[in-house]
């Protein structure tokens, strides 16, 4: 007669006894949930799976070898269904697999313990050699988790032509030169000796933005390098010269101010009178009206900033002096014309264009904040003595004068936040417009607000008369503003503008027409039930490029860091109400993808000519929508942004509804959709197809539940800023959620070499020649990642050791 009675020790049975009843309870978790995605029209795979695993735990718990060979059916199984559901996708399948691949590994190393307390044969060799495998498939996966994941299409041909006798230029605009391409026709610096480049110098500008998330000071500043001098802004605006080669200051102008909410100085703008003109080559473009400044006046370099007060300010770039035939003793006003305009309702955060001997310059109208706010009135005012030339009202489009003393520009229309881009060819200037001061209730829109909101506005630079106007999206109630400075390009032969937007568009625009170069299609969408709104039923998608960031995603597009918050994820998302881009918000909750964080955003692009390249950054940020009814009486959100970053209930004051938006994220804290959560895209503009797409920064110094991570996994964080092309082969990127500046191979998207920075940056690099040494330097500025809480005052400069 055989012993049936168990043969191991206490301890060891009590082991397997744990074991069992922590793979039951799991199970169970699984198959609750699973029954409630169930209810929600979601996959029958959790509750199966769940239900294995109860099964399975319970015969661990007994004692029975029959609870293992359940797990290997369960998981055998499941690896079926993981690549049935999510293909080859590295990150897809690790949610599916990895937890339960552990649990296997741990579960047949045991399996001869439950042999052995059964009273059969451990067989250990075998069963301990399958738990190897096992053990070599996680490490496999675990080491998967350290590796970029991105797509490799083809090389583009960036990098293969040399840079020309005369590339070197100054960085004289907020992105790069008139063309706004961010490139730097400079190849000291290539993909064979980045791994060379070192701190040239490092200067601290002394102050630091104290203020981590999305509402108050941020350091998000492009530099300007003119000849042998850098000119920077930092968050509070204060100005200051550096030399460009040794990072020494040579002056620095202090515009000390009140304002404490969505502080931050973007870039300047740059002026030499003595300079020539642009002279438009376009027919029946308007001339540029000639300046009127002697030779031995004061201020014939000029240095222009919009502080964030709305003050536009004028300095001598060789003293930093106020330049005091400008305006009222180197100032103008901007709220002047605006009513009730106090900052931050109203405000600049973006750099003024110089567009010929005109100051453009737009304004930023606080989101979401009340139905009566500043108008979105853009201006232009003489490079020299500050007078206003004209002033374009989207609310008024056909007058160009300032209003009658105790009149106002018509409030609460599209405004121009983000920076412009000048055409000196044909004397124009492009805006990326914004919406009406509400975003997400539109009942009150007038027919002007439908025309200008969420466009590519072009007007003449000297007389500020309209041009044309394009469309991104009709009747926004989404806050899919067009978010970034246009690019200027040559497309197949023709003077083009390339632009990307929140919603993860890319438009390619005819510069003197306004029409699209690449097809865009007006494709049906669904309205909601919001009364009185004049819902759009079909909206423009730039069909002709590649989306980024914007897929249709379905349940399937779940992720998690383990298969439990990816099926809350499921559970969650089958809970909104979700129709793909265009999802209207409601009373309800819905599901807003991209959300209005982006997609792309304030960095813009860069572009590569000798390739000819855009490189798209971008954020996968959704965001769940709730409106809600509220008293006629609610008083209006401080006008800083919480209702897209912080969140919570913000009241719509003058409309019948509050909103609430929170970000689309698990119960872990992490983005519910698959990674890269943000990326670098390489398109081909001969093709309009994606050469490469590469996952941007690593969750190394991500805060999840009070603590950094610190593990380098290269995930794809959101990204804000923007890129550096160069003609060495090489794209720049620092803007991420960890802190470093890194350079990718711009031909094929290899990340080539990365430098460990104080802080992290939300700024764009720039690079330049110096005139003293000859060398080739990288600059950015890094005063803390978006999400941080670590905050710095930091320009750091690299460059390959001295010869």
């Amino acid at each position: 007669m055989t012993d049936k009675s168990p043969s191991l020790s206490r301890p060891l049975t009590v082991l397997l006894v744990l074991l069992g009843a922590v793979i039951a309870l799991l199970g169970a978790c699984l198959a609750v949930g699973g029954v409630m995605l169930i209810a929600r029209g979601g996959s029958w795979y959790y509750l199966l799976m769940g239900l294995a695993l109860i099964a399975s735990g319970i015969q661990i718990l007994r004692g029975r070898p029959s609870g293992t060979l359940i797990y290997l059916v369960a998981f055998a199984l499941t690896v079926i269904w993981a690549f049935w559901e999510a293909g080859l996708d590295f990150w897809a399948l690790h949610a599916r697999i990895f937890t339960f691949l552990c649990a296997l590994m741990v579960i047949l190393a045991l399996h001869p313990l439950t042999l052995k307390r059964a009273g059969r044969p451990a067989m250990a060799g075998p069963w301990l050699g399958l738990a190897c495998v096992a053990l070599i498939a996680v490490a496999g996966m675990g080491y998967g988790m350290f590796i970029p994941h991105g797509q490799h299409n083809f090389e583009v041909a960036s990098g293969k032509v040399p840079a020309p006798a005369d590339g070197r230029k100054d960085w004289s605009s907020y992105g790069a030169d008139g063309d706004e391409n961010r490139f730097a026709a400079l190849d000291q610096i290539t993909p064979a000796n980045v791994k060379d480049l070192k701190v040239a110098w490092t200067f601290r500008t002394g102050d630091v933005p104290i203020s981590p998330g999305g509402g108050g000071f941020e350091d998000q500043n492009t530099p300007l390098q003119v000849g042998k001098n850098l000119f920077i802004c930092t968050p509070s605006n204060t100005v200051i010269s550096l030399d460009a080669t040794s990072g020494k200051e040579n002056w620095r102008h202090d515009f000390p101010t009140d304002t404490r909410t969505w502080v931050r100085c973007r870039g300047l703008a740059y002026f030499d009178a003595a300079a020539p003109l642009p002279a438009p080559t376009l027919p029946g473009s308007t001339p540029v009206t000639p300046v009127d400044l002697s030779a031995d006046a004061a201020c014939q370099r000029r240095i222009f900033m919009n502080t964030i007060d709305a003050v536009l300010v004028a300095l001598d770039a060789d003293t930093g002096a106020l330049c005091q035939d400008f305006g009222t003793d180197g100032k103008v006003d901007l709220k002047e014309g605006l009513g009730a305009a106090q900052a931050p309702l109203y405000s600049l955060t973006s750099p003024p264009t110089l567009a010929g001997s005109t100051v453009v310059v737009g304004g930023r109208v606080a989101d979401n904040v009340a139905l009566d706010m500043p108008g979105g009135v853009m201006r232009g005012f003489d490079v020299i003595t500050g007078q206003m030339k004209w002033a374009f009202d989207p609310g008024n489009p056909e007058d160009r004068n300032a209003p009658a003393d105790g009149n106002a520009y018509t409030r609460s229309t599209p405004n121009v936040w983000a920076p412009m881009t000048y055409d000196a060819a044909s004397n124009t200037v492009f805006m990326p417009v914004g919406n009406a001061a509400i975003d997400l209730w539109g009942v009150k829109r007038t027919p002007e607000d439908e025309k200008y909101g969420a466009s590519i506005l072009a007007l003449d630079a000297t007389t500020g008369n309209e041009k044309w106007v394009y469309q991104t999206v009709h009747h926004d109630l989404w806050d899919f503003d067009v978010p970034m400075q246009p690019t200027l390009i040559d497309f197949k032969g023709t003077p083009a503008l390339v632009v990307g937007t929140k919603a993860g568009q890319i438009f390619v625009l005819d510069r003197v027409t306004g029409k699209p170069l690449t097809e865009v299609k007006e494709v049906p969408v669904k309205g909601a039930t919001i009364p009185g709104e004049k819902y759009a039923l079909t909206q423009p998608k730039s069909v002709g490029m590649p989306q980024i960031g914007a897929p249709h995603l379905s349940e399937a597009d779940m992720w998690g860091a383990t298969p439990f918050d990816q099926m809350m994820c499921r559970i969650i998302f089958k809970g909104y109400r979700y129709e793909g881009l265009f999802t209207a918000p409601d009373t309800d909750y819905s599901l807003s993808f991209p959300g209005s964080l982006g997609g792309m955003n304030w960095g813009g692009l860069s572009y590569d000519p000798t390739a000819d390249t855009i490189f798209v950054n971008d954020m996968r940020l959704g965001l769940w929508v709730h409106m809600e009814p509220q008293d006629q009486g609610a008083k209006a959100s401080n006008g800083s942004e919480a209702v897209n970053t912080v969140m919570g209930a913000v009241p719509l004051k003058g409309t019948p509804y509050s909103v609430m938006k929170n970000r689309f994220l698990s119960p872990l804290g992490i983005p519910c959709q698959e990674p890269p959560f943000g990326s670098l895209t390489a398109i081909d503009m001969k093709t309009q197809k994606v050469a490469w797409e590469a996952p941007l920064g690593t969750v190394q110094d991500t805060v999840l539940f009070g603590a950094k991570m610190r593990m380098p996994m290269p995930v794809g964080m959101p990204t804000i800023g923007g890129s550096l092309a160069t003609q060495g082969g090489l794209v720049f990127f620092a803007a991420t959620q960890d802190y470093y500046l890194r350079a990718f191979d711009s031909a094929t998207g290899k990340e080539v070499w990365k430098a460990r920075m104080p802080v992290g940056s939300q700024g764009t690099p720039i690079s330049y020649v110096s005139q003293e040494d000859g060398r080739q330097y990288i600059v950015i500025s890094a005063g803390g990642a978006r999400q941080s809480p670590d905050r710095g005052d930091y320009l750091i400069a690299y460059a390959l050791p001295k010869s």
